[in-house]
């Protein structure tokens, strides 16, 4: 095998962490996703009360499927500036809806169940997706990676 395409115990290392963190974040986003096929009228619940539109049942169905092309893609690694810059889109988006529950992260109901956990979740995903990008060059153990180390043309990045 030719040196130029041989991984370092560096490569290696960095490759590893990066898919770990790739395939928990495709998986988390996801599910997300998964949700928006199996109980569409949930989500047209969600965007009528948050973001006062109304959305038909083919236009959640059509954006759950597209996001579960894009996590696919995020988990072989392919298309990865544009898959996993997606996904950070995708995800600030939802946590840009609900910035002001990050003020009061110890909030309780009438019942003492936390009601801003999962805002303060968001942030750790948030920040997750963003060392993700950050660290495309490292993401050696993707499909992206290989084909990027195995051929010079990088239309695949």
């Amino acid at each position: 095998m030719d040196d130029q395409f041989r991984l370092t115990k560096n490569d290696w290392l960095d490759g590893t962490a990066l898919l770990i963190l790739r395939l928990g974040l495709a998986w988390f986003m996801f599910l997300w996703a998964a949700h928006k096929i199996i109980t569409p009228g949930q989500y047209q619940q969600l965007a009528r009360h948050f973001d006062e539109v109304e959305l038909s049942l083919w236009q959640v169905y059509s954006a759950g499927g597209l996001q579960i092309a894009i996590c696919l893609c995020v988990a072989i690694g392919i298309f990865r500036y544009a898959s996993y810059s997606t996904l950070l889109v995708m995800h600030f988006f939802t946590v840009a809806r609900r910035w002001e529950r990050f003020f009061d992260p110890f909030a309780l109901n009438d019942r003492g169940f936390p009601i801003n956990r999962n805002p303060v979740i968001d942030l750790a995903v948030l920040g997750a997706l963003i060392a993700l990008v950050l660290l495309i060059r490292r993401d050696h153990l993707s499909l992206g990676g290989w084909l990027n180390r195995h051929h010079r043309t990088a239309w695949w990045h």
